[in-house]
């Protein structure tokens, strides 16, 4: 299974961008995984939140297609820790899917026609965190539940 973590925006803090890096080489060992970063919309300033979450959706929907399962990383999804993740990722890796996609939105969140196709919703936290920041969390987390699944001595619990 190929994992797709794709994402509204560029990541333009150095610091950040070397941390996903260091995180996507770690996954090498582990699966096929891939950072795509669509472009940000223009001329925001003229556009609403609505107008806006809707150019971002458009986007984001040209690039999943009816077999991909897509995961919102969405304030008001659910909640889980590293172990419960790891699992939902072994479920992920045995259910068949070719390619699963983890989903960033921009900074107003998803459109409603990005969450009706979205198979499910994860929160990484209650508290807020910047969408660049968040890209090298969710590359953490799938680096942690890795080495969970393969018992390796990375996550302390």
């Amino acid at each position: 299974m190929k994992i797709l973590l794709l994402v509204v925006g560029k990541t333009g803090t150095p610091y950040i961008r070397q941390g996903i890096d260091e995180y996507l080489r770690r996954l090498q060992h582990y699966a096929d995984v891939q950072l795509l970063e669509l472009p940000d919309i223009k001329n925001t300033k003229n556009l609403s939140e609505e107008a806006q979450k809707a150019q971002e959706g458009k986007a984001i929907l040209a690039t999943v297609t009816p077999a991909d399962h897509l995961t919102l990383l969405d304030e008001h999804g659910k909640q889980v820790t590293s172990i419960q993740f790891s699992k939902l990722l072994q479920q992920r890796m045995l259910s068949g899917s070719k390619r699963w996609i983890l989903a960033i939105g921009g900074p107003y969140g998803f459109s409603n026609d990005v969450k009706q196709r979205a198979n499910d919703l994860l929160s990484l936290s209650l508290m807020t965190f910047p969408h660049e920041l968040v890209r090298v969390i969710l590359a953490e987390q799938l680096y942690r539940a890795f080495t969970i699944l393969r018992h390796e001595p990375y996550h302390h619990e």
